[in-house]
């Protein structure tokens, strides 16, 4: 569904990926996991289009994208919710969540999305015309994750959702994730919570100083003494999906 080849990518002078390659089969969740400035985050914005590899292709659903504009690769149904919820904080919940539906013409389906939307996240509903600025973090999150909703995606990808939320919170937000795959959309997420992202995925991949560095199933990246010495940090069992 996704692939990335040999993906060299960079900000102004800095080279800051250097011959990225990953795939994301239909209907997975695949995991990425590394430290703070290890190119997670840049990979995400370079398949999105906000930057421009230089050097490799970008595939998604059989065309290539690299070079593709933002708002042309979320119509073919690739969205990126980014680190940080970044919600319109002066509009209502369902002003929000209106408002990601701008490609979407007919006033029929709209409504369809936003009714599955909430239903989705009840938390949504009963908070619809409450500014998005006075939410918690959590609901923040909810609504950045219904905004993306809205758009009818095929593949999500998922920049640090978990980040700087409580732990039941947390849990929440890793349900979602896990149900997302349910109703058959694919993700690739970017998570620093290492054991909860390899618990959900079916793959992960590592990456470090801007390369990936190793690739397996989300349990034998678990299993993996270099993962669990560089990025677990604590014994089995804590932090689990519930």
């Amino acid at each position: 569904m996704l692939s990335l080849k040999a993906i060299d990518a960079g900000y102004d002078d800095a080279l800051t990926l250097r011959g990225v390659s990953l795939e994301v089969e239909r209907g997975e969740i695949v995991a990425m996991i590394g430290a703070n400035g290890a190119g997670k985050s840049t990979t995400l914005r370079t398949i999105c289009g906000f930057l421009r590899p230089r050097k490799g292709a970008i595939e998604f659903d059989g065309r290539t994208i690299s070079g593709l504009t933002p708002d042309r690769i979320a119509a073919l149904g690739l969205v990126h919710v980014p680190e940080g919820r970044r919600v319109f904080a002066e509009l209502s919940v369902e002003e929000n969540l209106l408002a990601a539906a701008y490609l979407v013409r007919e006033r029929r389906e709209v409504k369809r999305r936003l009714g599955e939307a909430m239903a989705y996240f009840p938390v949504l509903e009963r908070r619809r015309r409450q500014a998005a600025g006075t939410l918690s973090g959590g609901e923040q999150q909810m609504l950045a994750f219904g905004r993306a909703l809205m758009t009818g995606p095929k593949l999500l990808l998922l920049d640090e959702p978990s980040l700087g939320l409580a732990p039941l919170m947390v849990a929440e937000v890793m349900r979602s994730v896990r149900s997302f795959r349910e109703t058959g959309v694919t993700v690739l997420l970017v998570e620093q919570n290492a054991n909860l992202a390899l618990q959900l995925a079916d793959r992960g991949y590592v990456m470090e100083t801007g390369s990936v560095r190793m690739h397996g199933s989300g349990a034998e990246l678990l299993a993996n003494a270099h993962v669990r010495t560089s990025y677990l940090g604590h014994t089995r069992g804590e932090g689990d999906v519930v």
